[in-house]
């Protein structure tokens, strides 16, 4: 959709989360660079408190069976075409990335590391953008299921913040309107 890199101001104006996909997938080449770049986000202390776990690709059939048991409640209940219609929100992404940070004990460093990644998932959805590739921030409850975490290889003491779904679209969704800039601004000591 974007034939031209653009500026930072425009791919943070025009950036949207996507949320229907057209099922074309990403290239693994095209993600891992995204993620490359990405990590550049501001750190404290360069703890670079993050990692992840992607797929796009040939293991999205079997993160499809994962999604399935922790996504659709009653999944064993629905009709297949029930199943299959509840299925589209997790099959049409072109891909994953799935954002895992650490849950240190100190709230400090938790803080800071939480903030540091969500850096780091906005510079993953700008130079997707970029690259014409929609991507949508999701933190569905199931994040936190231990048997979820297990699937997706948490470990003790790490957190998943986030699974960014990522992929191709055909229609731009149009921008919602912001609050004017006046009513979020106090001037210190008027």
């Amino acid at each position: 959709m974007i034939d031209h890199a653009l500026t930072v101001r425009d791919a943070i104006i025009q950036r949207r989360s996507i949320k229907v996909f057209n099922g074309q997938p990403v290239e693994r080449e095209n993600l891992l660079s995204i993620l490359e770049d990405a990590v550049w986000a501001p750190n404290h202390q360069l703890r670079e408190p993050w990692r992840f776990v992607i797929a796009c690709g040939k293991e999205l059939e079997e993160l499809y069976s994962v999604l399935k048991e922790f996504g659709i409640p009653k999944w064993k209940d629905l009709s297949e075409e029930e199943l299959e219609k509840q299925m589209k929100k997790y099959m049409t992404p072109g891909g994953y990335v799935f954002v895992i940070v650490p849950e240190d004990a100190r709230q400090k460093e938790r803080l800071e590391d939480y903030a540091a990644a969500s850096m780091l998932i906005q510079n993953v959805q700008l130079l997707a953008w970029d690259r014409g590739i929609g991507s949508c921030w999701k933190t569905p409850g199931f994040l936190d299921n231990p048997k979820f975490r297990e699937a997706l290889g948490a470990k003790t003491g790490e957190r998943i913040i986030s699974m960014l779904q990522v992929g191709y679209f055909d229609e731009m969704p149009k921008p919602k309107p912001r609050k004017n800039i006046d009513e979020l601004i106090t001037i210190f000591g008027e």
